[in-house]
């Protein structure tokens, strides 16, 4: 299951580093995941500081 990003985002950017194929961009407010290129593999839930990504 792909991971989302949850409004307790604080658009640090984390997230998007840490992710190994990219589909993490800035959206409007918070960061997104495009869910057809996640992966699941929790790279961007473990770098998080306020554990904003979670799995669907």
């Amino acid at each position: 299951m792909a991971y989302k990003i949850t409004d307790e985002c604080i658009s640090c950017g984390a997230c998007a580093e840490a992710c190994p194929v990219g589909c993490i961009s800035e959206g409007d407010g918070k960061y997104e995941i495009n869910a057809d290129e996640c992966l699941s593999c929790g790279s961007c839930a473990e770098t998080c500081p306020v554990g904003a990504p979670v799995e669907e």
